[in-house]
Parts: C-alpha cells; sequence; structure tokens
C-alpha cells in the first residue's frame, strides 16, 4: 500500500482536513509532504523506563494536530519550527540515534508524518535498526490511523489530556477530545497489549498514558484516572506529570494563568494511591519551570517507589 497516496487528500487526524499536502496545500497541523523535525538527540527527560541512564533517542517533529494554548514547545508544534527531511534522511537519523547508545526511537508529536514514517522505518530496519519503537503523542488521534503503524510501535506514549470537551474544545480547539483519545488507547493497547520491561527496567512494549494537572481541573484529572483504572486497571502505567509552566497562550485565561497551587499535585497523587494503583509514574512536586522547554519532563518515580 502506498501510504503517501493519503497525502493527496489528508485525512490521518481527526481533523479530517482533506487537503493536498502532496500539492503543498496545509490543513491545520500545517505539514507539508515532508517530514520536518526540530532536534533529534538523546533525551534524558521521559519516564525512567524510557530514558534509562543512555537517554531516549527523541525525535521531535514539527507542526502538531492540536492547538493547545499551554503548549510549553509552541514554536515547534504550532509555527513549524524545524527542517526537512526525507524518509532516507530520517531513517539516517534513528540510526545514528541507535549508534550514540540510545534504549528506543522516540518519536514525538508525529501523527501528521505517519507515511513517511512508515517508510523511514522500513528503510532504517533494512539497514540494521533494532530499537524499541516509542510513539510519543497527544492522544488525538483516529484509530483507524494507528492501525497504519500495527507491527512498527512498540511502546505507545499517549497523553489523556481532558474528560470532558468543554475544556478541550477551550484549551486545545478538539471538543470530541475524550471520545477519540479513548478509542485510540483502545486500539494502542490492541497492538501491543500489556506491558514488558526488560532486566535493567526499561519498558519493550505496552502503553504509559501521560496526564499533566493543569490549574483548577482536579475533578477533570480523577475522571480520567478513574476511567483508565476501571478500563486497563495495571495492564497499562499511568504517567502524572506536575510541570505545568504558564505560557504567553494563555494570557486572558485567568484560570491558567497561574501555577499549581502547593499541594494540588500530591492531592492528585494520594487519590491514585487510595484506588489501589501501582503503575503509576509521578513526578517532584515543583517540576515546573522554564528549565524544562524544550526538554519538558522532570523526574519521575514510580508509586510503588514512593513508598519505600
Amino acid at each position: 500500500m502506498d501510504l503517501y497516496k493519503i497525502l493527496s487528500e489528508c485525512r490521518l487526524c481527526p481533523r479530517e482536513c482533506g487537503v493536498d499536502r502532496l500539492s503543498g496545500e496545509t490543513g491545520v497541523c500545517g505539514a507539508g509532504a515532508k517530514a520536518r523535525i526540530a532536534r533529534a538527540d538523546l533525551h534524558f527527560w521521559e519516564e525512567p523506563c524510557i530514558s534509562g541512564e543512555n537517554g531516549s533517542g527523541a525525535v521531535f517533529f514539527s507542526n502538531c494536530t492540536l492547538r493547545c494554548v499551554y503548549c510549553q514547545n509552541y514554536d515547534v508544534s504550532s509555527k513549524g519550527k524545524g527542517f526537512e527531511k526525507t524518509d532516507e534522511e530520517l531513517a539516517d537519523c534513528f540510526l545514528e540515534l541507535q549508534d550514540k547508545g540510545a534504549n528506543n526511537i522516540n518519536l514525538v508529536t508525529p501523527t501528521h508524518y505517519i507515511p513517511q514514517l512508515v517508510s523511514a522505518l522500513d528503510n532504517a530496519k533494512k539497514r540494521g535498526l533494532n530499537l524499541p519503537v516509542v510513539y510519543n503523542c497527544g492522544g488525538y488521534e483516529k484509530a483507524e490511523t494507528l492501525k497504519l503503524l500495527d507491527g512498527y510501535v512498540d511502546v505507545y506514549l499517549p497523553d489523556m489530556k481532558y474528560y470532558s470537551d468543554k475544556y478541550a474544545k477551550r484549551y486545545s480547539g478538539a471538543k470530541d477530545y475524550f471520545k477519540t483519545a479513548s478509542e485510540a488507547v483502545s486500539e494502542m493497547y490492541r497492538q501491543v497489549g500489556k506491558w514488558e520491561f526488560d532486566n535493567s527496567g526499561l519498558i519493550k512494549k505496552g502503553v504509559i498514558i501521560r496526564h499533566m494537572l493543569l490549574p483548577g481541573l482536579i475533578f477533570e484529572a480523577k475522571k480520567i484516572v478513574d476511567y483508565l483504572f476501571e478500563k486497563y486497571e495495571d495492564k497499562i502505567w499511568l504517567s502524572l506529570m506536575s510541570q505545568y509552566t504558564i505560557m504567553p497562550g494563555v494570557r486572558g485565561m485567568d484560570e491558567l494563568n497561574r501555577n499549581l497551587p502547593k499541594g494540588y499535585y500530591e492531592t492528585l497523587v494520594d487519590y491514585c494511591a487510595s484506588l489501589g494503583m501501582e503503575n503509576v509514574y509521578v513526578q517532584e512536586e515543583g517540576s515546573s519551570d522554564l528549565c524544562y522547554i524544550p526538554e519538558f519532563y522532570g523526574s519521575y518515580q514510580s508509586l510503588s517507589e514512593e513508598g519505600e
């Protein structure tokens, strides 16, 4: 199947713009016919099972299908800053990261480049790529599109940002977010199944769902936790993020133009513990800091380790 044909009437993401990217048209995400990346290097600020000691081979893709007002990487996600790469050049990036000792190939915000990624992964595997592939995304994915990745991805690392359409529309311009993301996670789990780790604690396959706590929305976070625990129990991991940082896009939104109150994040962690959840990564409270941009993620430990 020639996946590039999809780009002539692009409906890869839930926006379903239908634009002809092969002829230079761009939709909501702003992506064109070639993959564009902002950075490819070893990354040490992911969850411990992904970064490990050697680092994750992170490839940060430009553009995004979401429009989150609090995005910590606005220049890359919305302005599209980066460099165009051919499929072969992208394969070269993967192999270079493998040569550097990366634990995995970590594709960050890659949805709008799936045809290019499949081509590049095929190329790289023929040339010796043998690392697990991590699909690191915002959760706003079409289950139908994800099926194109079956057999290519070992670890899915999506966000689950919202439970209510009200907040999804206001903060990310995606009113159907929860329905779409929950169907996407179901497809992700169908493909890779329950998590597996190697002897050094690195994840080899599975699903880790991230949720970054937003000011004033702890009740939303609890609904997401309830949903995931009821549906998947211990078959997936949850990563709770405390690193919310005030960004220029939240100006005029008083509810987001503030830091997380002290103790707010710990309340969510305690809630997870009260449910009996153990497969939870937690950050240090106060991980909100501009020094994590574009590094993104603070330090993590698991909920089970926290009690040791």
